[in-house]
């Protein structure tokens, strides 16, 4: 009774101490989103601010011409366009791609799919010169169009794994009995499948645009001017050059994470069933 109190305990406190470590970050940045500059800067560190200002925020929402605040807005604008385009594209290709996989039989299907994945882990520095050659030659530098394409190209290889794994994981019986009932393999797909699959394709959805939100990178060498920006870029050029803000980049950072950390509450259950599922047959 009494090891079992301990691991109880024990298990409590990892999960206390885990919390910590992940939610402490994000509390600091919440709280240097509202304190003044010199209670940033000053040493020793005060816990307690003698001020709280929301002049951050208003430079943001409010701020206009060729101000951060403007450029900020622009740039979570260009962020839904191009992470609701890559969404979409992946999606629709990891949907049809990953049936395809998983109840076709054609030659060399294994090796399709593992093609897929070996450009997965490439690591984004290694395609930088040839994705950029290639957006230089069609046009396509400093636009969200070309960004659209370039994200598609990292969460497509995802979106057909998990969802290729997903199908597999789903009764072959269903889709036998629809077939018997008068529908196409089409129909079979859009009629039962795709009911099935809800939280395989919410899942798929919520990374591919977890990616495109949070990418810094390409986003940084394949935009130039606020057209196609994105939000981490729009934060990081926060920074002047003789002095920083830390409180502007912490307050777009607590609005550039509000979007992400709202999709995963709303959609927990569907992405720990849907990622499950997908890890687990395949």
């Amino acid at each position: 009774m009494r090891a079992s109190l301990r691991y109880r305990l024990f298990i409590h406190l990892a999960a206390l101490a885990t919390s910590v470590v992940i939610l402490a970050p994000f509390a600091w940045l919440l709280y240097s989103s509202f304190v003044g500059q010199t209670d940033l800067v000053s040493r020793p560190m005060r816990w307690l601010p003698e001020h709280v200002t929301l002049d951050r925020y208003r430079e943001i929402f409010a701020g206009g011409g060729t101000s951060a605040g403007a450029a900020f807005r622009g740039a979570m604008v260009n962020s839904f366009l191009v992470a609701g385009g890559t969404v979409v594209i992946s999606l629709t290709v990891g949907v049809l791609g990953g049936y395809a996989l998983a109840r076709l039989r054609f030659p060399l299907r294994r090796v399709t799919l593992l093609s897929f994945l070996v450009t997965y882990m490439l690591p984004p520095i290694a395609l930088i010169i040839p994705l950029y050659l290639l957006m230089s030659r069609f046009g396509l530098l400093d636009t969200r169009t070309g960004l659209i394409i370039v994200y598609c190209s990292l969460a497509t290889p995802f979106a057909l794994w998990n969802m290729s794994t997903f199908f597999g994981s789903l009764p072959v019986e269903l889709e036998e009995a629809a077939r018997v009932d008068g529908c196409s393999r089409l129909g079979a797909l859009v009629r039962v499948m795709l009911p099935l699959s809800k939280p395989g394709i919410l899942a798929t959805a919520l990374y591919a645009f977890l990616l495109c939100w949070d990418e810094f990178l390409y986003s940084l060498i394949f935009t130039s001017t606020s057209q196609a920006k994105t939000v981490p870029v729009a934060i990081a050029e926060f920074t002047g050059r003789n002095a920083v803000d830390f409180g502007l980049i912490a307050a777009g950072g607590v609005l550039a994470a509000l979007p992400p950390v709202a999709l995963a509450v709303m959609f927990q259950r569907y992405l720990i069933t849907g990622l499950a599922s997908g890890a687990v047959k395949g």
